[in-house]
């Protein structure tokens, strides 16, 4: 079973759990270089804590479309020093955004609770430092690399590869050790997708549950939001909501967002509405 901080279980019945995202990068898509400094992290998460996340996902590399790739040394000291006050400060599930084995191993031995990687453990030592960690991890599909995942990515059928993409990845986990029980799946919204075959996999989205493992979606902002209404990242919080309300309705367990108060109140009113029905 996945557990929140309090060690109480992280999912219930009807209720999507909100990750908020802390990217402590100078290159994300929407927030590179706002919390950078620890201090304005820590106040960042506080607030997010405040407005009702469940977890914290914290990353320390870029992933979006064109990104260039950071050492292992550079991202431990971007994410080391927040995990660790964090987990000091806020009885919150921490999750780490990485791929690297010895930044899990890093991170988690700073007091993150949680492997969120968008290369599903296939890295170099990833999938043994995940074992060794024993913590919930989230494997997520991504065709290609950010620095050019975006460049004519191709799929006969989008949903069907992307589950049995994630199907493998689940059976070589258990194989090597990780409880089923402890992972979630990520469709990789944007990662290697066309806008076409992201409205796919989000009308399929039930199909991609494998194994009946919870479901962690990110669609906050992304560039597909772009493509389809003509909005800049600061614009497209409605857009966001809309489909964290599509994708909570579809399935989703996990909702990781950036505008956190927003998306709480928006899937709880619906929460609130669909437990009369």
């Amino acid at each position: 079973m996945i557990k929140n901080a309090d060690g109480s279980p992280l999912f219930t019945a009807g209720r999507a759990a909100i990750m908020g995202i802390l990217n402590v990068t100078p290159d994300s898509f929407s927030d590179g270089g706002l919390f950078v400094s620890p201090v304005k992290a820590i106040d960042h998460v506080a607030k997010m804590i405040d407005e009702g996340a469940d977890i914290i996902d914290i990353g320390g590399e870029s992933t979006r479309p064109g990104a260039v790739p950071v050492t292992a040394e550079d991202e431990m000291q971007r994410v080391v020093p927040v995990i660790e006050a964090l987990a000091q400060r806020f009885e919150v599930l921490i999750s780490v955004d990485t791929s690297k084995a010895q930044v899990m191993s890093s991170a988690i031995a700073a007091g993150a609770g949680m492997i969120n990687d968008v290369r599903a453990l296939t890295e170099e030592g990833a999938l043994a430092a995940a074992v060794s960690a024993g913590v919930p991890v989230c494997l997520m599909h991504m065709q290609g690399q950010p620095g050019t995942m975006q460049n004519s990515p191709a799929y006969d059928d989008v949903t069907v590869e992307v589950s049995d993409y994630l199907r493998q990845r689940v059976d070589e986990c258990v194989k090597a050790g990780i409880d089923q029980d402890m992972i979630m799946l990520d469709p990789g919204f944007g990662f290697g997708k066309t806008q076409q075959q992201n409205f796919k996999l989000l009308n399929e989205l039930e199909q991609v549950r494998v194994y009946a493992l919870p479901l962690l979606v990110g669609l906050s902002r992304k560039s597909v939001i772009g493509q389809t209404l003509g909005l800049a990242v600061d614009d497209r919080l409605y857009a966001s909501l809309g489909l964290a309300l599509m994708a909570h309705r579809n399935g989703a367990n996990i909702l990781r967002v950036h505008d956190v108060r927003a998306t709480r109140d928006a899937v709880r009113m619906v929460e609130a509405v669909l437990t009369e029905s």
